[in-house]
This record gives structure tokens, sequence and C-alpha cells, in this order.
């Protein structure tokens, strides 16, 4: 589903080229990305997903060379096959929980799915949220909805940028129980980018960057 390969990349305004070890994530498959801060994960997350290309190394989804589609190409795939939880929730604030989980629902190129969406939000204790203003939600109920957003197309792999680092042991606990449960509901791979050394206990499969040398 998702691999990279040989991966370089190296800031124009300076600092050490980051390398970064190979991955590989199939559907139905789980892996944590473990970082420090200056290790390079954000910037790798950002390579996998498309928001950055690399200097060097190849990001192969489905099977296609995901890495040099144009950027309008790029975007349309991301839409469509990838799930992204952000560490801080894009919403679009004017628009209510449905209208935005219908929303990415369109960005990938799919027609708005009631059901779908009312189903989600039921699994997730937020159904009562469905017409609320996503700017009138707490923060964990804003987690769930980027969650929600993340799956409601049903993509072939998740990615979640440090979704528990600011979490106690129990709420840490129940967030890696959403995302997984949702990834396999959605038949979804699933890659945990994170500097919370508290999932190296939760998850067996996984790959820890170490800091750049110049």
């Amino acid at each position: 589903m998702l691999r990279t390969q040989g991966l370089r990349y190296h800031y124009a305004n300076g600092g050490p080229e980051l390398a970064f070890p190979d991955l590989q994530v199939d559907r139905g498959k789980e892996l944590l990305l473990l970082g420090a801060s200056g290790t390079g994960k954000t910037t790798l997350l950002h390579l996998v997903a498309g928001m950055r290309t690399p200097d060097a190394g190849l990001v192969t989804l489905n099977g296609t060379e995901f890495s040099s589609l144009s950027t309008a190409n790029r975007d349309l795939a991301r839409g469509k096959h990838m799930g992204i939880v952000f560490q801080t929730p894009h919403f679009v604030q004017s628009l209510t929980v449905s209208e935005n989980l219908a929303l990415a629902r369109t960005l990938a190129g799919l027609a708005p799915d009631a059901d779908r969406i009312i189903s989600l939000l039921t699994g997730l204790g937020l159904k009562h949220k469905l017409n609320a203003r996503v700017d009138a939600l707490s923060v964990g109920e804003q987690q769930r909805v980027s969650i929600a957003r993340a799956v409601v197309h049903d993509p072939g792999i998740i990615l979640a940028d440090e979704p528990t680092s600011a979490l106690d042991d129990t709420n840490t606990d129940a967030v890696l129980a959403l995302l997984r449960s949702q990834a396999q509901d959605a038949g979804a791979g699933l890659l945990i980018v994170t500097h919370d050394q508290r999932l190296k206990d939760r998850m067996s499969d996984r790959v820890e960057l170490k800091p750049a040398t110049s």
C-alpha cells in the first residue's frame, strides 16, 4: 500500500541532510514511527503525505510513484487514499461537523453519504454533535471528529501526527484503541508518528529515527 525507499531531504535554509529508513505499511497493518525532536519525523510524515517533495528517493502509494506526481495529482491521490489526523485539527470553522465530514468525502471524489457519517459519529459517541459547529466542540471532541474525518472516505492508510503526546495514560490508551478500531473498520493501514515513548510498549512494529548528523 505505502512504501518509501531511500528518502532524503535538505531544507533550503541550511542544516544537515535528513536521510530516512525505508518504510512499508500495508492495509490492515500498523507501524509506529518514533523520534525525538530534531530527528525529522514531521518532515518524513510530510514527505509520505506528499506535502513535501524529497530530494532523493521514492514514495510509492498503491503501486504508483506518488512522490513524482504533479502537485495537483498528489493532492488528488492524498484526498482519495489517505486519511490524516493532524496534531492540531484543521477544520472549516464555518461548517458543522457533518458538513466537514461530507467535505472530506467530496475531496476524495466521493458523494456525501449521510448514513456513513451518522454511523461513524454514533460509533465515536458524537451523534448528538452532528449539526454542531466544530468551533463549539471541546478539544477531545475535536480530536474524535478529526479521526472521523480521516476515515469517512475509507482510505487505504491513516497517518496520525502526535495523537497522544498531550494526553495522560488513560486517554492515550483510549485514543490508540480508537485509531486502531477505525483503521480496522476501514481496512486501512495505520502509521503513527510521535515522540511519545509510551507507545513503544503498545505497538510492536516500530521504526526509531535517530538525530541527523551534519
